[in-house]
């Protein structure tokens, strides 16, 4: 089969694969017929390559049509069509039963310390092959899927795999009050579902992005969207009446524009030897933590900051005092995908689209232009808010 592997900083390419079989009796497996380039699989792009090997299949966003199961599995047939989430989770230890499926039990990847398996995510989550291919292998599959109707288009349901239960997660942490105002910062794909979200439920939202086209798609979504000037905590703190947000989702990450001293940092770690590179991740300040700053500085006292956007160095510094004298709130972590499906599919089903799922993807293209896509994706150029690949 064609697949979408990892050949080093900045390069992917499109290769033929084996394809994926039956490995356990619990396994299933998909004809894909859609999967996306997430934000996520950017840092892979640009960062993560001491724990990736060369021919690694990425992607973590599919969706498509059930080819074959296991012995085991009971809940699938083939023919199914499902999307797939993009951890992977047993659904009955400890963690699963209480909604924390990220952080499951059975697939934790102790080596790492890490939580749950994901597809298509490095070694430190499993090195488990991905979604950016035309089959992928699910485990546990009675459990790993979202069963989905046949009627609707792909795009009403694809975005269940992550980016859109990872916005209503971040803002679910963000506790934010009724009718309160909450900051989203950053208005890539999972920005976006969190500006969304928010004026569904009813919030005042106030976005933040330097570039042009994703504040424009946003406003078009009933969010209020401001530029990054080096102003912009103060300009919001005055539409706040001084104090401040009630709550900010940081939709950023570790990739945030500013200190160009980490972003040089981030570069030499991935020209290091895979050895050392890991070590230093592991115990040096690796993110890029502007986007954080701010949301710590624009949250009002007692307020929440809810961080949506992946970070991945043990020793940054952050403004214990001022959090501390603030009463800051922080909520984080990867999402538990399965615990808001329920909420989450009678929306993406609803004629009215209300979190817009149909008004996010701008590229759409075969699954042979994904290397291509992810350059684009990378510079933010041509307009490219979302990427869906077609294999």
């Amino acid at each position: 089969m064609k697949a979408l592997t990892w050949q080093g900083h900045r390069k992917v390419t499109v290769e033929e694969v084996p394809d994926p079989r039956i490995e356990q009796p619990t396994d299933a497996i998909i004809r894909v017929t859609s999967t996306a380039i997430c934000g996520s699989d950017l840092h892979l792009y640009e960062l993560f390559g001491p724990f990736i090997d060369r021919g690694d299949v990425l992607g973590h966003e599919p969706m498509g049509i059930v080819e074959e199961v296991g012995a085991d599995v009971t809940q699938l047939a083939v023919g199914d069509r499902v999307v797939i989430p993009f951890n992977i989770a047993c659904g009955h230890c400890f963690m699963c039963r209480r909604g924390l499926q990220s952080q499951c039990e059975t697939t934790q990847v102790r080596e790492y310390g890490s939580g749950a398996a994901l597809f298509g995510y490095t070694k430190l989550y499993g090195q488990v092959p991905g979604g950016q291919a035309e089959y992928l292998r699910v485990p546990l599959a009675d459990y790993n899927h979202i069963r989905v109707g046949a009627d609707l288009p792909d795009d009403r349901y694809l975005f269940l795999s992550d980016i859109l239960p990872t916005a209503w997660q971040g803002l679910q942490y963000a506790h934010v009050p009724d009718g309160g105002t909450v900051v989203v910062m950053g208005l890539g794909p999972v920005g976006q579902f969190v500006a969304r979200a928010g004026v569904h439920l009813g919030y005042r939202v106030l976005a933040v992005d330097p570039v042009a086209e994703r504040r424009a798609l946003a406003d078009r979504h009933g969010a209020s969207t401001f530029d990054l000037t080096d102003d912009i905590v103060d300009q919001l703190r005055d539409l706040t009446e001084g104090r401040g947000a009630d709550a900010v989702v940081d939709a950023v990450g570790l990739e945030a524009h500013g200190d160009p001293v980490i972003a040089f940092a981030q570069r030499a770690a991935g020209m290091l030897p895979d050895p050392v590179a890991r070590r230093v991740m592991d115990t040096a300040g690796m993110d890029r933590l502007a986007a954080l700053y701010a949301s710590i500085d624009v949250a009002r006292r007692g307020g929440t900051v809810s961080i949506s956007g992946v970070y991945a160095g043990d020793a940054d510094i952050l403004p214990m005092k001022t959090m501390f004298d603030k009463q800051i709130s922080l909520r984080m972590g990867q999402c538990n995908v399965k615990r808001w499906i329920d909420t989450l599919l009678p929306l993406v089903e609803d004629p009215a689209d209300p979190l817009g799922v149909m008004d996010l993807t701008t590229h759409r293209v075969p699954l042979t232009d994904a290397p291509q896509l992810y350059e684009t994706f990378q510079k933010k150029a041509d307009g490219c808010i979302k990427v869906v690949l077609q294999p």
